[in-house]
């Protein structure tokens, strides 16, 4: 069973096929509202593994599904440039959620999957949905061969026999008014943040394993309204797994990928609550990575934009003082609103100061 959802400046068209599964997903990703409501952020991790530090990753196993666990996610963005000579933004995004641990075949399997789409342009912000069972063929992750895919969704590895599985994917997705079909190739390594790659979320400790491809050059075409746009750019993967990262009182997140003309990257968030959290990662052009502990990072809005009908800080000012980093981000479009079962801000942005590029920006909780 399953359900499609499409959103384009926040007009909605669900697919023929609906069923008990689009029930299922709500109960767990929305039951508690906010952040802590995405994908079962908030709630408890009885029952399921849980982040250890010290457990070193293993690839190509790692790349794929960890079903003992509540959460994961799949998640490239792109920031491209057609030969339109426009700026646009490409999401892809597979979601596992489970109600239980562990996987079985069939209709008993408790793995929930959830796709997400989306396409930036100066002018419009356009989203898709679609969801998934566990257990029957529909969508799921395999490691070696690398492929992530759910429906005719799919990131599916062309990389060489020795390489990583992530050095080269194809990635697919489709809209009912959009698609797009991109090559990323890796020019660096992968990228582990916090303690190689435990990487924790919340002064109470909560933790989640998070790795990074973020060297992508990407090309390809997206089909639009109007034709198909030839582009190309840079794209960061994300891989994040966990079964509580959430503290109780975290109402949301803010987390940017910065790409620097210079060749340097950096990752950083805030997760807002009672106190507010950060963390991040500097990168340098040869892929070595500085953890940047809690508060060495600073996140300042500049004001806000009404997006959805609600007040939504679209500008931001990042400041790493003891990197030498100030910059300015201001959106490719600020009503790049993911208007979905699970709604959230999502889009590609510029920006200046100390430092120039582009980058994406995600907030959840507004």
């Amino acid at each position: 069973m399953r359900s499609r959802h499409y959103s384009n400046k926040g007009l909605h068209y669900p697919a023929p096929i609906l069923g008990p599964i689009t029930a299922l997903l709500l109960i767990v990703t929305a039951t508690q509202g906010g952040a802590q409501g995405f994908a079962g952020l908030g709630t408890t991790a009885d029952g399921f593994a849980v982040p250890e530090r010290g457990r070193a990753l293993e690839f190509p196993q790692d790349h794929g599904a960890h079903p003992d666990y509540r959460i994961e996610w799949w998640y490239l963005t792109a920031t491209l440039t057609g030969d339109d000579g426009q700026d646009y933004g490409v999401q892809w995004t597979l979601f596992r959620s489970a109600l239980q641990p562990g996987d079985k075949v069939g209709f008993s399997s408790p793995q929930i999957w959830m796709g997400h789409a989306g396409l930036t342009t100066p002018d419009s912000h356009f989203a898709a949905e679609t969801f998934a069972r566990g257990g029957t063929g529909q969508a799921g992750v395999t490691p070696d061969p690398f492929t992530a895919f759910i429906d005719d969704w799919h990131m599916t590895s062309r990389a060489d026999a020795n390489a990583d599985p992530y050095d080269r994917l194809d990635v697919h997705a489709t809209g009912q008014v959009f698609a797009f079909d991109l090559t990323a190739q890796a020019t660096g390594p992968l990228v582990f943040h916090g303690d190689q790659g435990y990487s924790v979320k919340s002064f109470d400790g909560q933790a989640s394993y998070y790795y990074s491809q973020p060297f992508y050059d990407i090309s390809g075409t997206l089909h639009l309204p109007d034709g198909p746009v030839s582009v190309s750019g840079q794209g960061w993967l994300d891989r994040e797994w966990s079964s509580q990262p959430l503290s109780d009182d975290q109402e949301g997140w803010d987390w940017f990928s910065l790409g620097f003309d210079d060749g340097h990257r950096m990752m950083g968030f805030q997760l807002r609550g009672a106190q507010v959290f950060t963390a991040g990662t500097w990168i340098t052009p040869d892929g070595t990575a500085t953890p940047l502990p809690p508060d060495a990072l600073q996140f300042t809005p500049l004001g806000t934009e009404q997006v959805a009908g609600r007040d939504v800080p679209v500008r931001w000012q990042v400041d790493w003082p003891e990197g030498g980093v100030s910059v300015t981000t201001t959106p490719l479009n600020p009503q790049a609103w993911m208007d979905l079962s699970v709604s959230y801000w999502e889009g590609p942005l510029r920006f200046s100061g100390s430092h120039e590029g582009r980058g994406y920006l995600e907030m959840t909780g507004y």
